[in-house]
């Protein structure tokens, strides 16, 4: 009897169009790429090739071998225990996220490093960053509350040298604050982006794992993070709602200096918080666009204090 062969992967049509992952990935190509990556190549249930998503070591592997082929990333890499973030759906952030600058901007996507970006909670991956500057050439600025991170973050730049100019890094020394220490009173970003931390207590978040493990059938590791993480990469007062709150309120004393702010909402049980948190502090335009990678559903919520007039008056000074 014939073997069968391994199926080409089906195309994640719910990844945003531009999204270069949407085809799924080519292993033999990213294997060339990165050959440790072989060590963890196997079957799936559905008879094609791909890793143990469980192992944050084969998780990361990956992500090196995505990193450099996709986005120009000679070197990355993280210390153990560190959010080790899924390449695909960061990317689509940043996809959906450009669409958002194009809206005024007679629907051209904005590329250049006249485009000033602020990820808060950088990490010590600086995925964002890489990805937004290798696709869009935008200029970012990367704070964090971690100095571990953040000297990882530098290191990371250092082995990639053509990014060091149009990657900044910021230390957040006050924990309570979000914008505030970070956004210089003469700086202006025309976007802001954020993963924020989405669990209330680290036992909180290793039992959502074990849940998911065994949903997914995985029950050797029932308490595994396969994506690693800090407890201040994963957990905040209040969780992910409580964080967002925050940042919503802090963010109306920036409002003239940020055309639009933008973050990853997790649990869809959080958007009457953030809906009722725009509401309080007035934000004159709001979004938020359902994303979806794999089994993973989230969201993107973006807002904004300028009127219409305003945000095309932005864009004329600023989107040469």
């Amino acid at each position: 009897m014939k073997a069968e062969q391994p199926q080409k992967p089906a195309e994640k049509e719910n990844m945003h169009p531009r999204n270069i992952h949407r085809a799924g990935y080519d292993f033999k190509l990213l294997c060339r790429i990165n050959s440790e990556l072989k060590d963890f190549l196997g079957m799936n249930k559905f008879g094609t090739e791909s890793i143990d998503f469980s192992d944050p070591l084969a998780v990361k592997t990956l992500n090196k071998a995505l990193l450099r082929q996709y986005y120009g990333v000679r070197d990355w890499d993280i210390p153990e225990g560190y959010l080790c973030p899924p390449i695909p759906g960061r990317a689509d952030y940043l996809h959906y996220a450009a669409d958002l600058l194009a809206e005024t901007n007679d629907g051209n996507i904005p590329k250049g490093n006249y485009i000033e970006v602020l990820d808060i909670g950088v990490g010590a991956n600086l995925v964002y960053p890489l990805i937004g500057n290798s696709v869009y050439n935008w200029k970012f600025t990367g704070s964090d509350i971690d100095p571990v991170a953040l000297q990882n973050a530098n290191k990371i730049l250092s082995a990639n040298k053509e990014f060091q100019s149009r990657i900044t890094l910021r230390m957040q020394h006050d924990w309570g604050k979000i914008f505030a220490g970070i956004i210089k009173p003469a700086e202006r970003y025309d976007l802001t982006m954020c993963n924020p931390p989405f669990h209330a207590s680290f036992k909180d978040a290793k039992e959502v794992t074990a849940k998911k493990w065994k949903k997914l059938g995985v029950m050797t590791k029932p308490t595994l993070l396969n994506f690693g993480g800090q407890k201040n990469e994963l957990c905040t007062k209040g969780g992910e709602a409580g964080f967002l709150r925050r940042m919503i309120e802090e963010s109306a004393g920036f409002g003239k200096q940020v055309l639009w702010f933008t973050s990853l909402v997790s649990k869809k049980e959080t958007l009457p918080t953030v809906e009722s948190s725009l509401r309080w502090v007035k934000a004159t335009d709001v979004r938020i666009i359902s994303m979806a990678q794999g089994q993973k559903n989230s969201r993107m919520v973006a807002w904004t204090f300028m009127s219409k007039d305003e945000q095309l008056a932005w864009t004329a000074e600023r989107f040469k």
